[in-house]
């Protein structure tokens, strides 16, 4: 069986002129296939401190697709493998047991209560 190494890198995006950087995560996290990864993702008390936590895993050339929900919820389909926590201001999703097809761009998704309801902060990991 052949090895293969699965580096993490994390970006930060943030919608409009005015945003703010408000989610810090290290710049990269490897791994093994049949390792277990946790991807944290950190805000404050006005967005993950007070409101839920979203994963999406986004494969290549697909649409993202919901991974976990409030915090820890798996929708139906998704393996067990993929897990989710929050503690804090801090949110974390797990995979035990990485596998290759776990390859993929991965969102942290929360609502800050001080701005515009509708406005999102994504947390981007990406994997290659």
């Amino acid at each position: 069986m052949a090895w293969t190494c699965l580096s993490l890198i994390f970006l930060v995006q943030c919608t409009g002129s005015w945003a703010q950087s408000v989610l810090t995560q290290p710049p990269s996290l490897s791994g093994t296939p049949g390792q277990r990864v946790t991807i944290s993702c950190t805000g404050s008390s006005s967005n993950i401190g007070s409101d839920n936590v979203h994963w999406y895993q986004q494969l290549p050339e697909t649409a993202p697709k919901l991974l976990i929900y409030g915090d820890s919820n798996r929708p139906s389909g998704v393996p067990d493998r993929f897990s989710g926590s929050k503690s804090g201001n801090s949110g974390s999703l797990t995979i035990t047991g990485l596998q290759p097809e776990d390859e993929a761009v991965y969102y942290c998704q929360s609502y800050d209560d001080n701005l515009n309801p509708y406005f999102v902060f994504y947390f981007e990991t990406r994997s290659h």
